[in-house]
């Protein structure tokens, strides 16, 4: 039997306050960009996906949000 579209997909969900502080400006280095890897079932969820995840960098719990692979 062959499927024709996966239901179940892979997506990446980022830290989205990693993202807007981007670049340290005293010490001039990045501080890093929290990523996670899951899946999302695409017919009950069709939008993006947003999960409150643990950023190392920020050191509490944060807003994921799905990126575009």
């Amino acid at each position: 039997m062959a499927k024709g579209k996966d239901i179940r997909i892979l997506v990446i969900l980022e830290c989205v306050c990693c993202v807007r502080k981007g670049v340290n400006k005293e010490s001039k280095e990045s501080t890093g960009i929290s990523r996670y890897i899951t899946e999302k079932n695409r017919h009950n969820t069709p939008n993006r996906l947003e999960l409150s995840k643990f950023c190392p960098y920020c050191k509490k719990y944060t807003i994921h949000g799905e990126i575009k692979k």
